[in-house]
């Protein structure tokens, strides 16, 4: 079994405007309204490519019951929230002439509301995938990912971590089966900037010394990397109109969790990670299984070492 965690979930409110202009009247030319949050895309785009998967996490309010109701009934999504007092927040995502994005905070998250959480996580076993996914909201511990490794790896559980900042560190440290930073989050993590690929090659590695399994560095247009202890693969990414940057990069970590558990190879599994990242970026929403395979045909993965 696939689990995800999105400790804050979201309705994504989807607004595309033609041209969107501060201190007027916008008129929406079309909207739409998602379940969202990193976890819950990633099981949206399992349940894409036919994976069963359950959604774990805190909702609240009639957003919480929206966002299970989509998932359970429209998305045939297994899941096993928590109930919490606050309403669970929406994202405002408005699409124009560039894409600008409002985001909520989310409920505050008591302690027994967490304790509950971790008694979900109690059902693991050892063949299962636990995917971490998300920032940490300030209720909760900052160092809630690098303790459910501790305690769920030594059980055998591949975990997978998508998150930023000292959250992601503390992970790193927990070894984790795999971790997705894009460069961006990679220059963040090291305070430098990364100008070339040998740059972002010798700071990937540096992930990989300090703990991490498997990692997938997302590159927007210049593609991904793949490193690990054995070797580096570099991919380059379709060409394609990009509609969306929402989500491309739980798109791939779905991707290669749906591949890796397939093959159990590493190549096979960066290359449809790569299939799926895109082919959420050329959608309107998360990629279908019809369009990841689409794009499978198109992408070029490279041995660097």
């Amino acid at each position: 079994m696939i689990y995800t965690v999105t400790l804050n979930p979201s309705i994504d409110y989807v607004i595309e405007v033609e041209d969107f202009i501060l201190d007027k009247v916008n008129r929406i030319g079309k909207d739409d309204k998602f379940a969202g949050g990193k976890g819950i895309n990633v099981s949206r785009v399992l349940s894409n490519l036919n994976i069963h998967s359950k959604a774990l996490g805190f909702i609240g309010g009639f957003t919480g019951e929206f966002i299970k109701n989509s998932l359970d009934a429209t998305e045939n999504i297994e899941t096993s929230f928590i109930n919490v007092s606050e309403d669970t927040r929406i994202n405002v995502k408005i699409k124009s002439k560039e894409e600008t994005e409002i985001n909520g905070q989310g409920p505050v998250i008591c302690n027994a509301s967490l304790q509950k959480f971790y008694s979900k996580l109690e059902c693991l076993e050892s063949d299962d995938v636990l995917v971490l996914s998300g920032n940490v909201q300030k209720s909760i511990p900052n160092d809630i990912y690098a303790s459910i490794i501790r305690k769920y790896k030594a059980k055998g559980i591949k975990i997978v971590v998508d998150t930023t900042g000292e959250s992601l560190l503390s992970s790193i440290k927990e070894k984790p089966f795999l971790i997705k930073p894009n460069k961006h989050e990679l220059e963040e993590i090291f305070d430098t900037k990364l100008t070339n690929l040998k740059e972002i090659i010798f700071y990937g590695k540096k992930l990989i010394k300090m703990g991490c399994e498997n990692l997938i560095i997302s590159m927007a247009g210049e593609g991904a990397l793949f490193i690990n202890n054995k070797a580096v693969y570099l991919g380059k990414v379709p060409k394609g109109e990009v509609k969306n940057s929402v989500g491309a990069g739980d798109s791939m970590v779905a991707g290669f969790i749906a591949e890796y558990l397939k093959t159990r190879d590493f190549y096979n599994a960066f290359k449809f990670a790569i299939a799926t990242g895109s082919a959420t970026a050329f959608s309107k929403d998360l990629c279908t299984k019809d369009k990841a395979y689409e794009l499978l045909s198109l992408i070029e993965v490279i041995k660097i070492s």
